[in-house]
């Protein structure tokens, strides 16, 4: 849905574009077959605040919403998270105690080639991923802090915030 939303607010910011582009040409074309049709003020109030209502969801979008976290769970004395893999990490933030075995559960949804690996620099550990499969990924934190994680490229990232 969220995929759905963003590339709907990119066309719709694409199609203003061009369209008053094409209208700026016509009104510097001298030898233009079509004559411009004056519209009313508030359809041109409308239409501007359309689409400013688009750029302003878009930078919400990509800049303005929060990361999702979700603290590990105590299991048989090592702490768990699952974390779905669909265009990114979600959880993108998982909080873990410090000093006791962690196994992230990667569910992998996503079928781009970006997201086939997951890196850990900081517990120096690299693990593929399979597709429409979970893939534990243990390590056990010795330091506090917060340490990312990120895709084989580097596009998608994640964190570990480590805690007393």
């Amino acid at each position: 849905m969220k995929k759905l939303i963003g590339i709907l607010l990119s066309i719709g910011l694409s199609v203003g574009i061009v369209s008053s582009m094409s209208a700026q040409e016509m009104k510097h074309n001298n030898s233009a077959k079509f004559q411009p049709i004056e519209q009313p003020i508030t359809l041109r109030v409308a239409i501007a605040l359309g689409g400013l209502s688009l750029m302003v969801a878009q930078l919400w979008w990509f800049l303005g919403s929060k990361p999702k976290s979700q603290k590990a769970e105590m299991s048989e004395g090592v702490q768990e998270v699952t974390i779905t893999v669909d265009g990114g990490y979600v959880p993108s933030l998982v909080t873990v105690k410090r000093g006791q075995p962690v196994c992230l559960q990667f569910l992998r949804l996503d079928p781009s080639s970006c997201l086939e690996k997951v890196l850990f620099p900081d517990f120096h550990v690299a693990q593929d991923l399979v597709l429409n499969q979970t893939t534990p990924v243990e390590f056990t934190p010795d330091s506090l802090g917060v340490f990312q994680f990120s895709c084989g490229m580097g596009m998608f990232h994640g964190a570990i915030a480590v805690e007393k």
